[in-house]
């Protein structure tokens, strides 16, 4: 309950962290959290901590580094968002109450709820073969990141998340994602993308209590050109995940939030 009333504040009306956003393009969330949560400065200055095998660790409870409200407000310098005509169509025509995410269903990527999230890195004879992202919000859902060498297979089946492979370049994860189906938002604005989608997500852990994440977005079938935007993600040494139980068929929050041209953009 301690995350309880920031996380629902942010949910639903931005407060702080959302201005920040759009006063500087990308969201400094480590200062919003040393504000809310004075005793993480210590952590911020913190340097990033390795596994013994010298790999980065990124393991931990993170809250943050995707888009809710607005995938522009990631935007980096210099670079834009431009939608096809035909993806133009099909974001002004969603209401709130067709979003998935609304539902209990995946974010996909690269939104996330504004709930705590951890990856968990899993290693054979001291490399990790897998990382997986588990998800407090959306009836515990989970990433897979295969980092045993594998390719992507020639035709994947849609999902929500898409099939992910990832590599360290330094001290940077790189995780390579296609095989997405078209059903879910890039943000509650109703940003659509198409089974084409193809995402390129760097993390690097810049202290011990900062996960920096810049996402490239290729996707023909719905923007004019690839775009990359960059959310933080900030460690909440201190909690746990949670059970959180959200059935599908929710008929209540869709009809509160109204339509997602309503929402405001801060």
């Amino acid at each position: 309950m301690k995350y309880l009333v920031p996380t629902t504040i942010v949910f639903f009306f931005g407060c702080p962290l959302l201005a920040q956003q759009q006063q500087h393009g990308i969201p400094d969330v480590p200062a919003v959290v040393a504000d809310l949560y004075p005793e993480h400065e210590e952590f911020l200055r913190m340097p990033a901590p390795s596994l013994p095998d010298g790999t980065p660790d990124l393991s931990g409870i993170w809250l943050g580094s995707g888009p809710m409200r607005d995938i522009r407000l990631g935007l980096m310098p210099g670079e834009e968002l431009v939608l096809l005509p035909e993806a133009q169509v099909l974001k002004d025509s969603r209401l709130a109450r067709d979003d998935p995410e609304a539902s209990c269903l995946p974010t996909g990527v690269p939104r996330i709820a504004p709930y705590p999230w951890r990856i968990a890195q899993a290693p054979l004879n001291g490399k990790a073969t897998h990382l997986y992202f588990l998800f407090e919000g959306n009836i515990h859902s989970y990433r897979q990141i295969f980092m045993d060498g594998r390719e992507h297979p020639e035709d994947p089946d849609p999902t929500w998340y898409g099939h992910s492979i990832g590599h360290w370049e330094d001290d940077t994860l790189v995780i390579d994602t296609i095989g997405f189906n078209e059903r879910s938002w890039f943000d509650f604005q109703g940003h659509p993308h198409t089974e084409q989608l193809h995402t390129i997500e760097r993390y690097t852990r810049t202290n011990f209590a900062t996960l920096e994440k810049i996402v490239t977005i290729i996707d023909p079938g719905a923007y004019e050109k690839p775009f990359t935007i960059q959310f933080n993600a900030t460690l909440r040494p201190e909690w746990e995940l949670m059970e959180f139980v959200c059935n599908e068929n929710n008929q209540d929050v869709p009809h509160i939030v109204g339509p997602a041209s309503m929402i405001p953009s801060q």
